[in-house]
């Protein structure tokens, strides 16, 4: 139970998400693996919701100072109207690749953020994050026992 409390814990990590916590699940914990991507997975959703509605009640909070709706009128509004089009094409798809895609700076956090500055909405930002996480999950997981499996094979352990 601790094992699987570490697990969460560090996804919930915004820097790290499930990208620290599944190689720690299976290299340092020694964790079966199915039960690391499913827990780190989980509590890797998990986020988006809890984030959209905190994001959604603060920034009507921060909208009651004129200055700050004014900028926030200009900047995000502006942005949102010029790529309307493009968000309603590809929008779910697109914060979908870009959590899905392991590197620095991407993530749930971030992929939601970004979506609900974008105006993509809740349902398809909850779509989005859950595609995102399962490729995400997909992707670290392979290169955990790909790159563990050919270290064990290089050094001979």
């Amino acid at each position: 139970m601790n094992n699987i409390l570490e697990l969460i814990l560090i996804t919930l990590i915004p820097a790290l998400e499930l990208r620290a916590s599944i190689p720690y699940g299976i290299l340092k914990l020694g964790m079966g693996w199915i039960t690391v991507v499913i827990v780190c997975s989980i509590a890797n959703m998990i986020i988006a919701p809890v984030e959209y509605f905190f994001l959604d009640r603060i920034v009507h909070v921060f909208l009651r100072v004129k200055w700050i709706e004014r900028m926030y009128r200009y900047y995000v509004e502006k942005t949102q109207k010029k790529i309307h089009p493009q968000i309603e094409k590809y929008g779910e798809w697109a914060v979908a690749v870009f959590i899905g895609i392991p590197l620095p700076g991407t993530g749930v956090y971030t992929g939601t953020l970004a979506a609900y500055l974008l105006g993509l909405g809740y349902k398809k930002t909850i779509y989005a994050a859950i595609l995102g996480v399962l490729v995400a999950a997909v992707i670290v997981t392979i290169i955990t026992l790909t790159g563990a499996e050919a270290f064990r094979w290089i050094i001979k352990v």
